[in-house]
């Protein structure tokens, strides 16, 4: 029988999930940047910080490889969202995580993995 807290965990992964595929990149993009800052979320993306303004207008899209790393990083941010503040999911974006070899999740998820992230969110989420 899973316990209360990680049905949470579950619960909350699947409403980001959900709120992550209904959006449009343009909104994904000003979330982030609402969240992280622009110079973060050009970070995650490998682009500049003008880049990140052209696809926050609506302007040009995010290629492939970014948009995947933007709609990864906001559904994490949305599962942690249903738990903490603003500043504090910020923090944990870009503080050292010992669950991720002491990387911050933003670089990890810059660097490609994902689910290590969403297994490290998670377990923030129950109290980890």
């Amino acid at each position: 029988m899973a316990s209360k807290t990680s049905d949470s965990s579950v619960g909350a992964s699947a409403v980001a999930h959900r709120k992550t595929v209904l959006e449009s990149d343009m909104s994904i993009v000003g979330f982030l940047v609402e969240l992280l800052g622009s110079r973060l979320t050009a970070y995650l993306t490998d682009v500049d910080v003008s880049t990140v303004s052209r696809w926050k207008a609506g302007n040009s899209k995010p290629h492939p490889e970014a948009e995947k790393r933007l709609r990864d990083a906001h559904q994490v941010a949305r599962m942690l969202l249903t738990v903490d503040s603003d500043q504090v999911v910020r923090s944990w974006f870009i503080g050292m995580n010992p669950q991720l070899d002491d990387d911050a999740p933003l670089e990890v998820i810059a660097a490609g993995d994902t689910k290590a992230v969403l297994a490290a969110a998670r377990s923030f989420i129950v109290g980890g």
